[in-house]
């Protein structure tokens, strides 16, 4: 093609989503030629490898094809590549203290046996044609609520919820800013619907400032945030910075949706802060009961503004339809039942001590964690793989942080995750073993693994 390419962003992952972008558009169809790197990378001012990475992350998502000399074309069609969520867990060995599942420990989650059966005595025949949302469930999740948004359902857990409403605000070849490091599952599905992901830095208090604004001149469509017990992190957003964040929001000359996925719910002590606060019609809102009363439930509430909700409401209409009435009463009463309500309040207390004992632990063996909620802890490593074979030896497994991570800059921090909900006793033990894990390589085993000797 003749006329020249604009691309305001020369990264390969600015290149690959500025031409996913005028693919989407039509502006570029299927069978037109691509400009060749040397000739797009003087136009730019980047090296031929930077062009490269690009084409080839367009690539592999199906949206281009390279022909040898012939060049490189344009054939539309995306292909599907979730990969980061896959390498979380490290392999199938056994290992006698697995902490990278990012699960709640069992033992702290309510019993339902009893109430179930209460549910299933008393449950009556539905039809197709009822609400989507039991009405005593919505009115129970509504008084307890964060924002002032209009909208509110309920789908099948986090991710679901997540999904759905980035599905009902992005398009093909948009750009959605993500905390970084995240959550690796959010990065899989941006790849999967031809999204590029921007990443934001952070702090313990949650997305800096700056990062947001600096951001936002790219006009993104959406962003996903999690305002409380981040994945990896443990950071919790605090009101004084989600107000700074939403005024920012406001301010922005191009509209973007905020997404937060508030993933552990109830078993955070931390105030469920909402930028719905501020910008009721511009956050999509969700809470997850997965970690609080059981990832089996597979439940969480979703809202927003009434026409995204309206619209991904009738848009599941096509699929699953709703979330079984059944487990939404269930929720329902053990959302009102005080023996449930306890087991959920000894479960935020106990999350908590394990994770102070954890980083108190590292702390004294020289190792700083930054404080935090949940189930997990990101503990910073010298060499991710170095740390991951020492760890595997003594038995212990923890998911590697480069999944979370967005990008492969030079000189990031690295980072394993550590689960800390499996770890009831001997956690001076398990802190010694990762403090030791976290040093530099000896020589020898720096060796070893980078050379195959």
């Amino acid at each position: 093609m003749d006329k020249k390419i604009r691309i305001d962003d020369p990264t390969p992952a600015g290149i690959a989503g500025a031409i996913a972008r005028l693919i989407t558009s039509g502006e570029l169809r299927p069978g037109d030629r691509l400009p060749t790197v040397r000739e797009l990378s003087a136009q730019l001012g980047v090296s031929p490898a930077t062009v490269s990475h690009g084409w080839r992350a367009l690539a592999q998502a199906g949206l281009v094809v390279s022909k040898g000399r012939s060049g490189t074309f344009v054939t539309g069609v995306p292909r599907a590549a979730p990969t980061r969520a896959g390498g979380m867990t490290g392999g199938a060995e056994s290992a006698r203290l697995d902490l990278s599942l990012g699960t709640p420990d069992p033992a702290l989650l309510p019993e339902v046996g009893s109430l179930l059966a209460q549910v299933a005595s008393r449950a009556e025949s539905t039809d197709y044609h009822q609400p989507p949302v039991v009405p005593e469930l919505g009115r129970l999740l509504q008084a307890d609520w964060p924002t002032g948004s209009g909208g509110l359902t309920v789908v099948d857990g986090a991710m679901d919820a997540v999904a759905r409403s980035l599905a009902a605000v992005v398009r093909f070849g948009d750009r959605v800013i993500v905390e970084n490091p995240t959550f690796p599952h959010f990065l899989d599905y941006l790849d999967t619907i031809g999204v590029q992901a921007v990443p934001v830095a952070m702090d313990e208090n949650g997305v800096l400032p700056d990062e947001l604004a600096r951001a936002l001149t790219l006009a993104p469509a959406a962003a996903v945030l999690q305002p409380r017990a981040q994945n990896p992190t443990g950071a919790s957003m605090t009101a004084e910075r989600a107000e700074t964040l939403a005024r920012i929001l406001g301010r922005s000359e191009h509209r973007c949706m905020v997404v937060e996925d508030d993933h552990s719910g109830a078993i955070v002590a931390a105030p469920d802060i909402s930028l719905g606060r501020w910008l009721p019609d511009q956050v999509l809102h969700v809470r997850s009961f997965s970690k609080s009363h059981g990832p089996d439930l597979r439940i969480a509430a979703l809202s927003g503004p009434e026409e995204v909700i309206d619209r991904i409401v009738a848009t599941r209409m096509l699929g699953p339809g709703w979330t079984p009435r059944i487990l939404q009463r269930l929720l329902y009463e053990l959302l009102r039942d005080d023996t449930a309500n306890s087991t959920v309040s000894q479960a935020r207390t106990e999350y908590a001590s394990r994770r102070r004992a954890l980083t108190g632990a590292l702390s004294r063996h020289g190792v700083a964690v930054a404080d935090g909620d949940g189930l997990n802890a990101w503990v910073p490593v010298t060499d991710e793989r170095s740390a991951l074979v020492h760890l595997a030896a003594n038995g212990i497994r923890v998911a590697p942080g480069g999944p979370f991570l967005v990008g492969e800059e030079a000189g990031q921090p690295q980072a394993v995750r550590v689960t800390v909900a499996p770890l009831r006793d001997g956690i001076d033990d398990v802190a010694r073993i990762l403090a030791t894990a976290a040093q530099p390589p000896r020589q020898s085993e720096y060796f070893s693994l980078h050379t195959g000797r």
